[in-house]
């Protein structure tokens, strides 16, 4: 059976920590250039979907506060041992509060994915809204996310990526009519001489980049899309969106 706690369950919170952390590693390095090229040194940032707080650790060490907020509480208790002198809270991003601050971020996929069966088109653009309005003058919001092709070309699609002490073995399958990628994912982790086997289904909600980039303009957003955070290049289906209240 799944697993019943919403967002990623230890396991696979673990498995992501060790073995994907490198994304969130070059997402803080390309954000923190842009935040002191524009001479936003601190301030308070906001991620939304924190994740196990290998962006807020950078962050943090560059002399930012930050303001964390992730669903699954396997990523949070990971973030708050990592990063002690930040806040975190067990939350969808569509409840967060937004206090006045420097940036937004909700990196890592993010805003595609249905853990909060809230997660609608209308709530995102409410979601957008709220974040625009507690961004200070000149303050940045950077996410990403899957869009059509994420997997690879519509259908089904199975793989298996392996570290030392953990297996994940995925199930893909992406739906074009409906905009929904939909994986299933097995995962293995050593606990004494054994291996733990759990099961999660992730679905995520494609972007409509075009819709996006209209609705982010409208509301005064400056926006520029990313092909990949600094020398890293994402895969394709997948896109950055950079955006900028105007001073």
């Amino acid at each position: 059976m799944p697993s019943q706690e919403p967002g990623y369950g230890d396991d696979l919170s673990y498995i992501h920590d060790v073995g994907f952390g490198s994304f969130a590693q070059h997402a803080a390095r390309m954000f923190l250039a842009e935040l002191r090229g524009r001479k936003l040194r601190e301030g308070r940032i906001v991620e939304l979907g924190c994740g196990s707080g290998i962006t807020s650790a950078a962050f943090a060490k560059a002399g930012y506060e930050v303001l964390g907020y992730d669903i699954s509480a396997a990523m949070v208790r990971l973030a708050r041992k990592r990063v002690p002198a930040a806040e975190f809270q067990v939350a969808s991003f569509l409840a967060a509060d937004l206090p006045p601050c420097r940036a937004v971020t909700a990196i890592g996929e993010v805003l595609n994915y249905q853990f909060d069966r809230q997660n609608t088109q209308a709530q995102r653009s409410r979601l957008f809204r709220r974040i625009y309005r507690a961004l200070h003058p000149g303050g940045l919001f950077l996410f990403d996310g899957a869009e059509p092709g994420r997997n690879g070309g519509v259908g089904r699609r199975r793989y298996g990526i392996e570290g030392t002490g953990w297996a994940c073995l995925v199930d893909a399958e992406e739906d074009e009519r409906r905009g929904i990628l939909t994986r299933n994912i097995t995962t293995f982790r050593k606990v004494g001489p054994l291996f733990r086997r759990e099961f999660e289904v992730h679905r995520l909600r494609l972007f409509d980049r075009r819709q996006l980039l209209a609705e982010l303009r409208e509301l005064g957003f400056r926006v520029r899309t990313l092909t990949g955070y600094g020398e890293m290049t994402f895969p394709p289906g997948y896109v950055g969106f950079l955006c900028r209240k105007e001073a």
